[in-house]
C-alpha cells in the first residue's frame, strides 16, 4: 500500500485536488465555507461547512462531475503572498481563515492560492495546473467537529484520492475494493468471530468461533515461549495508586486509566502489565547466574480510548498484550536482541508476513539517563540487528523517554503495514522499583530491562490476521476445520456420523451440516464460511468406506481412505501449512 504523505509527488498532487474539489463544492453550495483540507496518508480530505445544506455520498458523483470540468479549464495554480493585515481583510467574510490567521505571528509571510474563480489560504505547494488534476476519485463523507472538539460545530468531511494516471488510480480503487472485501469488522460478524455491543463501546465480546481461533493463537504463543526458555506468570489486573506512582503511570498517563476506590484507597485498572512484572522480579533475590531471566505474560490491559477512535479489533479500550519483560546483565543485551529477533522472525514467518524494523532513537528532550549511555544503547541495538542478519531503519528522536527501541512492521498480504512486535530497552524501571542482583563479586548491580512484545495484542493480531488472510485461515487456525456433507440423509448420514467421530477422536476441529438443503446450497455455505476441507459423503463413499473432499479455494475432488485422509490433515495442521 502506497502511503501519500510520505510521496512528495503524489503529496502535492493530492493537495492540489482538494483545492480543486473545495472550487467545486463551491460552485454548487455557494454558502460553503472550508477549514483544512490535508494530505494524509490515504489521499486527501477537507472539512466543510455547508452552512444550512449537506452533502451525502449521494451527491459525490454530482461534484465529481464539476471537478472533471473545471480541471478541463486548465487554469493555471498561482501563488500569491500576504501580510497578516493583508490576509485579515482578504478572508474577513470567513470566520475559519480568521482563526487560523489570528493564530499566526505578525510578521509570518502567509500564502495563499488562486485558480480561476477560487483562492484558498495554504501554504502549498500546489501542482501548476488544474489540467493535471484528472485522476481522481472521491471516496467517502463523514462527519468532523471543528477542530476535533465536540464542543463545536459539526462539519462535512470529504475523503479523495489523486494519481498521476488513470492506471494508478485503478489499480488503487481494486486495491480499496479488495481491503473492503476484507475489512475484519465485516468478515468477523460473517464468520461469527467476534461482536461488538453498545452496552460496552471498545470491549469486543469473543463469540464461540472466534473463542478456538484465539485459544489456537494463544495456545501457539505458550509453546513457542516454552521452547524460549520464557517462565510466565499473571499479575493482577487491579492495583493500588502507589504503584501507579512509583511506576510514574499515575502521573503521566492516569486520564487514560479506569480507577476505583477500594477500602478508601485508590486502584487503577493495569493500563500496562510492567509494574506487575517488577513486583515479581522483586519478590525473590536473584543472582547474576539467574539471569537473562525472561518472563511473559498475557496480561488483559485497560485503556480509555476516545470513542471516535475506537475501530473493531484495532483500537479498542481493553486487550491482551503479549508482554515478556527479559532482565539481563549489560554484557548480555546484545547477545539477547540477536536471539529475539530470530524468535521473532520465525514467528512472523509461520504467518506468512514479512517486515522491516525501525530504530527509534533518543528524544531531543524530555529522556532520563545520559547521552553517552543511550549512545551505547542504540548502538548495541543496532548492532543486534546487523549480527541477526536484519538491516534497520533510524527513526531519529522516536525512542521512549527511557530507552531506544526496535519496532518491527509488518506487512500483510495486501502490502499494508502495521506496527506490532517491539523491543524496548528500560533502565528506567528498574531504577524506580529499585530491582537489583547480586553480581560475582558479591555487590548489588542493577538488571537490564527489556520490555518486548510480538502481535502486540492479541485482539489486534487477530483483525489483522482476519484481513491477511482474508478469513481464509490455515487449517491450525481455522475454527472449524472440515465440514461434512451427506449427499443423502437418508442413505449417507449414517457415515457421515461415524467419519465426524472418527475425526473428533483425532482432535480436528468437525462440523456436519445435515440440513434438509440441496447439495450445492450447502456446498456453497462452506465455501463462504471459508472451512479448509469439505467432505462430500455420497454412495461411493459409503460403499468404500472412503472419503472425498475439496479443499477451500480449488474446484478439484480428491478421494482418499480415511486413514490418509486423517495423516494429510494433521501433517498439515502439525506444519502450519495453508
Amino acid at each position: 500500500m502506497i502511503n501519500i504523505k510520505e510521496d512528495e509527488k503524489l503529496s502535492v498532487l493530492n493537495h492540489s485536488c482538494a483545492h480543486l474539489m473545495a472550487q467545486a463544492i463551491k460552485h454548487l453550495y455557494p454558502k460553503a465555507k472550508f477549514w483544512v483540507g490535508p494530505v494524509i496518508e490515504e489521499g486527501f480530505y477537507y472539512d466543510i461547512d455547508l452552512a444550512d445544506e449537506s452533502i451525502s455520498e449521494d451527491d459525490l458523483d454530482k461534484i465529481s462531475r464539476e471537478m472533471k470540468k473545471i480541471s478541463k479549464d486548465g487554469k493555471r495554480i498561482v501563488k500569491n503572498e500576504l501580510t497578516k493585515e493583508e490576509a485579515l481583510e482578504k478572508f474577513s467574510e470567513d470566520e475559519y481563515k480568521l482563526d487560523l490567521i489570528n493564530n499566526m505571528d505578525e510578521n509570518t509571510i502567509i500564502t495563499c492560492y488562486t485558480q480561476g474563480d477560487f483562492t484558498d489560504l495554504c501554504r502549498g505547494p500546489h501542482v501548476d495546473t488544474v489540467k493535471e488534476l484528472k485522476n481522481f476519485k472521491l471516496l467517502k463523507t463523514s462527519g468532523a467537529y471543528f477542530k476535533g472538539d465536540s464542543k463545536n460545530k459539526m462539519l462535512t468531511r470529504i475523503y479523495g484520492i489523486c494519481f498521476d494516471t488513470e492506471e494508478n488510480l485503478n489499480m488503487h480503487l481494486n486495491y480499496l475494493e479488495e481491503a473492503k472485501k476484507r475489512d475484519h469488522k465485516k468478515l468477523g460478524k460473517e464468520l461469527g468471530l467476534f461482536m461488538m455491543s453498545e452496552y460496552g463501546p471498545g470491549f469486543p465480546f469473543f463469540l464461540p468461533k472466534g473463542m478456538i481461533l484465539r485459544n489456537e493463537l494463544e495456545n501457539f504463543w505458550y509453546k513457542e515461549h516454552t521452547k524460549e526458555g520464557y517462565e510466565f506468570i499473571k499479575t493482577p489486573i487491579m492495583l493500588n495508586q502507589e504503584l501507579w506512582e512509583v511506576s510514574g503511570h499515575w502521573m503521566n498517563y492516569r486520564e487514560n486509566m479506569y480507577t476505583s476506590t477500594i477500602d478508601e484507597q485508590n486502584f487503577a485498572i493495569k493500563p500496562m502489565n510492567c509494574p506487575g512484572g517488577m513486583l515479581v522480579y522483586k519478590n525473590s533475590l536473584h543472582s547474576y547466574r539467574d539471569l537473562p531471566i525472561r518472563c511473559g505474560e498475557l496480561g488483559q490491559v485497560h485503556r480509555h480510548e476516545a470513542s471516535g477512535a475506537l475501530n473493531g479489533l484495532f483500537r479498542v479500550r481493553t486487550f491482551t498484550q503479549d508482554d515478556a519483560h527479559i532482565f539481563m546483565r549489560e554484557d548480555q543485551i546484545e547477545d539477547e536482541v540477536v536471539r529475539l529477533i530470530a524468535f521473532i522472525n520465525r514467528i512472523y514467518s509461520i504467518f506468512g508476513l514479512s517486515y522491516e524494523i525501525e530504530l527509534s532513537t533518543r528524544p531531543l528532550d524530555k529522556y532520563i539517563g545520559t547521552i553517552e549511555s543511550w549512545n551505547n544503547s542504540e548502538k548495541i541495538l543496532e548492532a543486534a540487528c546487523h549480527k541477526a542478519g536484519k538491516n534497520c531503519k533510524i527513526n531519529p528522536g522516536d525512542g521512549a523517554f527511557y530507552g531506544p527501541k526496535l519496532d518491527f512492521h509488518i506487512k500483510d498480504s495486501l502490502g499494508r503495514v502495521w506496527q506490532c512486535g517491539t523491543i524496548q530497552l528500560d533502565c528506567n524501571l528498574p531504577e524506580r522499583f529499585d530491582l537489583t542482583y547480586i553480581d560475582s563479586d558479591g555487590t548489588k548491580k542493577r538488571p537490564i530491562m527489556l520490555h518486548r512484545v510480538i502481535f502486540g495484542s492479541i485482539e489486534r493480531f487477530i483483525g489483522i490476521l482476519i484481513e491477511h488472510y482474508a478469513g481464509a485461515f490455515p487449517t491450525w487456525l481455522a475454527p472449524v476445520q472440515v465440514n461434512i456433507i451427506p449427499v443423502n440423509n437418508q442413505y449417507h448420514l449414517e457415515y457421515a456420523k461415524e467419519l465426524k467421530e472418527l475425526l473428533i477422536e483425532n482432535n480436528i476441529r468437525v462440523e456436519l451440516d445435515d440440513r434438509e438443503e440441496k447439495l450445492g446450497y450447502r456446498m456453497r455455505e462452506s465455501v463462504i464460511n471459508k472451512i479448509p476441507y469439505t467432505l462430500i459423503i455420497g454412495q461411493n463413499e459409503v460403499d468404500n468406506k472412503n472419503i472425498s473432499f475439496r479443499k477451500y479455494g480449488t474446484e478439484d475432488t480428491i478421494t482418499l481412505d480415511q486413514q490418509d485422509f486423517i495423516d494429510m490433515l494433521k501433517y498439515t495442521i502439525k506444519n502450519k501449512e495453508k
